[in-house]
């Protein structure tokens, strides 16, 4: 058998046609496939405005510029994501602080948020960056009472959950993206997400004013939009406004998203169908034991868009070793940011939250990804159903 990845991109051959069609047209890239592309993603989350960006790390530092982050600005966010998510504050000069997770999710904890907040001077925060760890919708109803109490905004990290919901207090279903409390909510095309364009990324949002800013930062701050220019030479005229970058993303990428995009929901159910084959395995809690169940899930109302799927075991690295050593390829989702040598030299602490700590020492992500065979699946849980403490 052939190692089994973590995560696996899966591209067809619509998904070629698709691309080669752009390769005979006329446009590589600022062509009509991108706005075709914002289109139908922001239909896709339910959401009036979609920019599309180089990738998700983009994604996230013009969100941060676009929402006014200097270097005064301090920003709260989980230690239990990827590197990008605390860097874009860092790349405008702002300051970052990390709260604690919750233990039953991963999840940036809303009390450990209410706590710093309460603990410093009014005006000492800026805003909120909560993640969609693995998938799993974040509550932002809660997060957004909490920002509109201490006059903050909400940016939301949706890279791991397009397609996933949660159930706010009128029982209505909000979908990660859909801009009703997050003023911007960012997504990642990376090849092990759930859409992939190689790279990639897309913001959302219901802000029109923010929504015009975006398109100006991604394309070097420039615009030839009449209606905002302070000048006029002709139809060639355009102005450079803001200080922007070259994070566009090109229409051989848009016109891949689009054709992935056509697929998702049928992934996403094949990711949710993984997923419960592993809770029913794991149910008993003997070896490893499934972070977010689904049958929890289902009686919450929420849809988990499973990018990953994670466990939690004490014997985290004898496990992982094993199932390397048998060519199941596992992942650690993920090291406390605040471990980072980077942070390190910043001055953060090494034990800043105990319960991230914890779950760093027991998490494993383990293959998921649409394409996964029943048998590959099965490999896996029998793999890990022989493993004892003698295995190795």
């Amino acid at each position: 058998m052939n190692s089994i990845p973590y995560g696996k991109q899966e591209i067809t051959e619509k998904d070629i046609e698709a691309v080669i069609a752009v390769l005979n047209g006329d446009f590589l890239t600022q062509g009509p496939q991108v706005a075709a592309f914002e289109k139908a993603f922001a239909e896709y989350v339910g959401v009036g405005y979609a920019v599309a960006v180089a990738n998700g790390t983009a994604a996230l530092h013009l969100s941060a510029i676009a929402l006014g982050v200097d270097k005064g600005s301090r920003v709260i966010t989980t230690p239990i994501t990827f590197a990008a998510t605390s860097n874009c504050i860092l790349y405008c000069g702002g300051q970052v602080e990390f709260a604690d997770i919750d233990p039953t999710t991963g999840t940036l904890d809303p009390d450990s948020v209410e706590r710093m907040i309460l603990g410093k001077p009014k005006g000492y925060y800026q805003g909120i960056i909560p993640v969609d760890l693995a998938g799993y919708p974040v509550n932002l109803e809660k997060f957004g009472k909490i920002a509109k109490e201490h006059g903050l905004w909400v940016l939301e990290d949706a890279c791991h959950a397009p397609g996933a919901h949660y159930q706010d207090s009128s029982g209505n279903r909000q979908k990660c993206g859909n801009g009703s409390i997050a003023r911007l909510s960012i997504f990642s095309f990376h090849p092990v997400k759930h859409i992939a364009t190689g790279e990639g990324g897309m913001i959302t949002t219901n802000d029109a004013s923010l929504y015009s800013k975006l398109l100006k930062l991604r394309t070097h701050g420039i615009t030839k939009d009449r209606t905002l220019l302070t000048s006029y030479d002709g139809d060639w005229y355009y102005e450079m406004q803001d200080l922007g970058f070259n994070y566009r993303l090109p229409d051989i990428l848009c016109a891949l998203g689009i054709s992935q995009l056509s697929k998702a929901d049928e992934r996403l159910d094949r990711r949710i169908s993984i997923a419960r084959n592993y809770d029913n395995a794991f149910s008993d809690g003997t070896i490893v034991t499934p972070l977010t169940p689904l049958s929890h899930l289902e009686e919450i109302g929420i849809k988990h868009a499973y990018h990953l799927y994670v466990i939690r075991t004490k014997q985290r690295l004898k496990l992982f070793n094993y199932l390397r050593e048998r060519k199941i390829l596992t992942q650690v989702h993920y090291i406390p940011l605040y471990k980072m040598p980077y942070y390190r030299k910043l001055g953060y602490s090494q034990t800043l939250c105990p319960n991230a700590e914890s779950y760093y020492c027991e998490c494993l992500s383990l293959p998921m990804f649409p394409s996964l065979r029943e048998h590959e699946q099965q490999y896996v849980i029998d793999t890990i159903n022989q493993f004892s403490d003698d295995s190795i």
